[in-house]
């Protein structure tokens, strides 16, 4: 059983970049059957290696028994001009373990991820996720997140 208290979230380093590799591959593969738009595989979403150096973007890992088991990152991006808040922290790269899921590990992920948002002064904090993906919105409604829109695509 996974205890909380000994679980670890830090900042990613280089070091950690095989194992970010495989959880990018998982969730690509968790999100395939929710998006007919995904190129086939093989298939990249993020630029590990800048992203790990960039001050405004933040990769997290948690630690469990010295394992790495989860993953995710906060992006500070513009807002559009039309809202209140003129800078918001965009998430994703969220990955637990398969065997780790439902325990809590995720919140914890995105409490690490507030921490850095609130230090840049962000009072914003967003993410994208499948309509269809119920698992994934069930967790984020569990961490605090509201569903706000939805975007729609049609293929022309």
């Amino acid at each position: 059983m996974l205890m909380l208290d000994e679980l670890v979230v830090r900042k990613a380093t280089a070091n950690d970049k095989i194992v970010l590799l495989e959880f990018e591959q998982g969730v690509i593969s968790t999100e395939r059957p929710f998006d007919p738009t995904l190129k086939p595989d093989p298939n990249h979403y993020y630029d590990l290696d800048n992203m790990i150096l960039d001050p405004g973007i933040e990769v997290v890992v948690a630690e469990y028994n010295k394992e790495i088991i989860a993953s995710g990152y906060a992006r500070i991006k513009v807002s559009k001009p039309y809202l209140q808040h003129t800078h918001h922290a965009y998430l994703g790269f969220m990955y637990v373990k398969p065997e780790y899921r439902g325990m809590g590990v995720n919140i914890k992920i995105i409490e690490k991820l507030k921490e850095f948002a609130k230090s840049k002064g962000i009072t914003e904090i967003q993410l994208d996720v499948y309509n269809e993906n119920e698992r994934a919105i069930g967790a984020y409604e569990k961490a605090g997140f509201k569903k706000h829109m939805i975007r729609m695509r049609m293929p022309v």
